[in-house]
């Protein structure tokens, strides 16, 4: 397989942003045949000395883990991106650096997206649990489902609340971290930290010229110093696409953006494609709600954002959960991956046969990406009415939304 192309992440906060709204935008880049879900875990009180089983390996659990919604691979225990109920969203990029990432298996940099969201309830409080859980497991094993050879990558992550965002990049143990509060930000699959870092391992410097990568003096750069010698990788062109927007940044600009397959930030190649995206908009106003989108299908270009919002009681949503294979799964099993089971949830299914009239009758597929535009509109439109009101909202019908969404897209597309 071919090396991981750009995955992108974004953060815009206000007044690059519209309405004092932050918006946070992500793209997972992953092997063109692997299914993606959507899944909603409830808050949850846990027993004294219980554990958590990762993709992995198992860690101790925590008294008490917050209410999630996350985008995660269908095969693993973490997430690509996801929120939580306290407004905290994070995604994870995979990254190559300077010291080869270890194949051992220990905790995915997906597993840490997941358990920053349930223990974490602003991005610093995330950041914390990230990094101590690193020093404490490390991070390393397969990123892909794939018996053949072993990916592994080091981790950058965006980690956003109301109030600011931290680009958190790290190498084994070691990492670095910067406070975000103002304009746009971009990470994608490259280190960007350069000389401002506002925490850091506390052995980062020493550890970097124990290495000869630094010899002490002078600034220290992070990017320079880790970065692989031959870093051929260019962020550039989707950096810039959300960068260069003259309006405000609104949600549909970040979708928009999402979906621009000419900068590269929509993946469709021959290896690899853009599985699923996220979209969350989070209002400075702690008295508005936090909206999140997801697609939970390939191609955002030709896929359907829809919103969900934390309320008490949340209706699941079956159809964008995956198949349980429980002890049985492949994933589980060592040696492992030597079966792949079919990991296509009822929405995947459905939006396969969308994307393929898309692709093959012009006239039919224009009317199909119609009327999918409209579903979005409409959805975006109610989201809107919910920003701005100051009627209390009714939880029920809110605790139904994703839920409705699927159903609808779904029947749509029979």
């Amino acid at each position: 397989m071919a090396a991981a192309p750009p995955s992108y992440c974004f953060v815009a906060f206000p007044p690059r942003a519209k309405d004092g709204l932050v918006v946070f935008g992500k793209n997972s880049a992953r092997p063109r045949d692997e299914v993606q879900e959507v899944v909603y875990f409830s808050a949850a009180d846990h027993e004294p000395e219980s554990k958590v089983e990762c993709t992995y390996i198992s860690i101790d659990q925590v008294p008490r883990t917050h209410a999630i919604m996350i985008s995660r691979p269908a095969w693993l225990w973490g997430a690509e991106m996801g929120a939580n109920e306290h407004g905290v969203c994070i995604a994870n990029e995979a990254i190559n650096t300077r010291e080869p990432a270890a194949e051992i298996e220990a905790l995915l940099g997906m597993d840490l997206v997941r358990l920053g969201l349930e223990r974490g309830e602003t991005a610093k409080e995330a950041l914390d649990v990230i990094v101590s859980l690193l020093e404490e497991h490390g991070q390393g094993g397969n990123y892909y489902e794939d018996a053949n050879s072993c990916h592994s990558f080091q981790s950058a992550y965006l980690i956003v609340d109301r109030d600011e965002a931290w680009v958190l990049e790290t190498i084994g143990k070691y990492w670095a971290a910067e406070k975000v509060t103002e304009g746009v930000r971009c990470i994608c699959n490259r280190l960007s930290l350069t000389t401002k870092m506002d925490a850091e391992h506390p052995e980062l410097r020493s550890y970097a010229q124990s290495q000869g990568w630094w010899t002490g003096e002078g600034e220290f750069n992070f990017s320079e110093v880790f970065s692989p010698v031959e870093d051929h990788l260019d962020c550039g062109a989707g950096k810039d696409s959300l960068e260069k927007q003259e309006e405000s940044i609104t949600v549909q600009t970040m979708m928009n953006t999402l979906r621009d397959k000419a900068s590269g930030v929509c993946i469709d190649s021959e290896s690899f494609l853009t599985t699923a995206s996220g979209v969350s908009v989070l209002p400075q106003n702690r008295s508005s709600l936090c909206i999140h989108y997801f697609t939970g299908t390939p191609d955002p270009s030709r896929s359907i954002f829809k919103p969900f919002i934390f309320v008490d009681d949340v209706k699941l949503v079956p159809k964008t959960q995956s198949p349980c294979f429980g002890d049985d799964d492949p994933a589980k099993k060592e040696p492992r991956f030597q079966e792949k089971p079919d990991r296509r949830h009822e929405l995947y299914k459905a939006h396969e046969w969308a994307r393929a009239i898309i692709e093959s009758d012009q006239e039919q597929g224009r009317k199909l990406r119609s009327t999918m535009q409209e579903l979005e509109k409409q959805g975006l439109e109610a989201m809107e009415e919910i920003l701005t009101s100051s009627e209390p909202l009714d939880p029920a019908e809110v605790g139904d939304l994703f839920y409705d969404c699927v159903d609808t897209e779904i029947k749509f597309f029979k």
